[in-house]
């Protein structure tokens, strides 16, 4: 059973490994002349699950919609390189759509329901980004590790059952438990991948694309796979 205080162990060890990468790329920056800048952005979040080791017959995995908002820190190492750790709130989770139908000895019955999972996670990402003069501003690409803790999460589903004449209807909402006595791990590891085009004033645009590498699932680990599959749009500025 997890406890507030192995959280926050996990949280502390987190924080000295992403400080010890930003030291190192302190310790870079100082050797060249640029300045290290600091970044805000927002933007939507099109999450969705990546689901293996199972069959997929009768239901469908779709995307959900959120949002995120964040910061950065860039730390130059040349003119076209950078480390860039950051910190982020970051809406994740997906939608399940699922058929069934029963035509069996006359009896005939139609089964659908739809689960729509919404969480929350504070993320910790650090990114190597690539920078190239373009017009008056630069291209930006990137790609990094990142960990993320769930800190809230729910779950909406409907479920609907047509046979015999009639038909049964039930839905409901609860918040989803995390850790073994849960259903979904609360880590998250993965990968980001990040490309944008930003102005000499600082502000940018710019996409990204979350792969989770780590089983979400408590339930059934041994047998399937649940990933987060995270694609995102927004802007942000730079000081």
């Amino acid at each position: 059973m997890e406890t507030k205080k192995q959280f926050s162990n996990q949280m502390k060890k987190l924080m000295l490994s992403l400080l010890a990468v930003a030291g190192l790329g302190f310790a870079a920056s100082a050797q060249t002349n640029n300045d290290i800048k600091i970044g805000v952005k927002a933007g939507v979040t099109l999450p969705t699950f990546g689901v293996s080791g199972t069959e997929n017959n009768g239901y469908e995995q779709k995307m959900n919609t959120s949002f995120y908002v964040g910061g950065t820190v860039d730390i130059p190492v040349s003119d076209v390189f950078s480390v860039q750790p950051g910190l982020s709130l970051i809406g994740k989770g997906g939608k399940t759509d699922f058929y069934y139908y029963n035509a069996e000895l006359g009896n005939t019955y139609t089964a659908t329901a739809n689960s729509k999972i919404s969480t929350m996670y504070i993320e910790l990402p650090v990114n190597a980004v690539f920078n190239f003069a373009l017009g008056s501003g630069k291209i930006f690409i990137g790609a990094g590790p990142y960990y993320a803790m769930a800190i809230s999460g729910k779950n909406k589903s409907t479920a609907t059952l047509s046979g015999g004449g009639s038909t049964i209807t039930d839905s409901g909402e609860e918040d989803i438990k995390f850790g073994k006595d849960g259903t979904m791990k609360r880590g998250d590891f993965g990968v980001n991948f990040l490309a944008g085009y930003q102005l000499s004033n600082g502000f940018n645009i710019h996409a990204g694309y979350g792969l989770g590498l780590s089983n979400l699932d408590y339930s059934d680990a041994k047998v399937s796979k649940v990933t987060n599959r995270v694609l995102s749009v927004g802007v942000g500025f730079s000081f």
